[in-house]
């Protein structure tokens, strides 16, 4: 049987395992905090990122990255700042390299198949994405998925009867970059998403924010070579709605803070998972002003992470020129 490996026991890495446990595999779990290892291997939870899970016992977890050694397939979960890092550690490289981590690395502006590509050339690259509650997939309940092979359906044959289960259902695609962009970019939404919740400004807000959203996450991945289609299925419409709707998306939770008045600084300090959108904004707003990509939502997030206050962020919103919906740059 296929040897299966899970980078990162954080929410959406335990589910992931969780998942892939239910058919009775054997999957190996990599975790940094070795408390937290202990406690998979002995109790069979995961207290400090999915308490609500009472994890398979075919799941064991690892605190060292060459217990991974043979390791045909890995699902690479680990925070997208650090994903470098890890894969570095790896012995050696597995067949097929499954991203599930959505962001864009700060400072190079790597999208993260290309940070995988450097680490482990001998890979084959995947992206897994879509609107993926970790919560909801840990207890089983029916999530589709977008699986985008690099390379093609010959990948697809050998990923999709391991990843997939009845209540898991993947959708086959090749357009990697346009996979990660949905990912990516949905984050830095969902952030807006929340100080519109924060401030109180109402659902009608909310709902033109996710449309002027997607708007920018088109313009955005079109730029990068991404396909309209893409971008209109799970991975990008379908997560940007999950994640613009509800304070079980980290994003949207940080973003509802935000509105609320609280300081970027100590909410990001006092974080224990991870919000990617906050390291996702600047580098994202950077890569759309070098390339001429108009991106006002992401870059009036980008002002709150540095400080602004909501009000006036959102009043600048308002008060842009009045334009056409369809084909206007802003």
């Amino acid at each position: 049987m296929t040897k299966l490996g899970v980078l990162g026991a954080g929410a959406w890495g335990t589910a992931l395992a969780q998942m892939l446990a239910s058919d009775g595999r054997d999957v190996l779990v990599w975790a940094l905090e070795a408390e937290l290892v202990d406690e998979i291997n002995t109790r069979h939870t995961n207290s400090l990122f999915l308490p609500s899970a009472t994890l398979a016992p075919t799941i064991r977890a690892t605190g060292n990255l060459a217990d991974f050694a043979g390791c045909e397939i890995i699902l690479a979960v680990t925070p997208a700042q650090h994903l470098a890092s890890v894969l570095a550690g790896l012995p050696d490289a597995p067949t097929d390299l499954v991203l599930c981590s959505k962001g864009i690395e700060a400072g190079s502006g790597r999208l993260m198949n290309d940070v995988a590509r450097d680490a482990a050339p001998e890979s084959d690259i995947a992206i897994l994405s879509g609107p993926t509650f970790a919560h909801e997939v840990a207890a089983g309940m029916p999530t589709a998925v977008t699986l985008a092979c690099s390379a093609g359906e010959t990948q697809w044959d050998r990923l999709s009867p391991v990843i997939a289960r009845p209540q898991f259902r993947p959708y086959y695609s090749e357009d990697v970059v346009g996979a990660e962009i949905g990912g990516a970019v949905k984050n830095v939404l969902a952030i807006a998403c929340g100080v519109v919740e924060g401030l109180g400004l109402g659902q009608n807000a909310r709902a033109a924010l996710i449309a002027r959203g997607y708007a920018e996450m088109l313009r955005f991945g079109e730029a990068l070579g991404a396909e309209r289609d893409t971008l209109a299925g799970l991975c990008g419409l379908g997560d940007l709605v999950l994640t613009c709707s509800s304070t079980s998306s980290r994003n949207f939770s940080l973003g509802k803070a935000l509105g609320e008045g609280q300081s970027p600084e100590m909410l990001m300090a006092d974080r224990r998972t991870v919000a990617e959108g906050a390291h996702t904004a600047p580098v994202l707003a950077e890569l759309a002003m070098r390339r001429g990509v108009a991106m006002p939502i992401v870059n009036a997030v980008y002002r709150l992470l540095g400080g602004a206050p909501a009000g006036e962020v959102v009043a600048g919103l308002l008060s842009r020129p009045l334009t056409a919906e369809q084909g206007s740059p802003a």
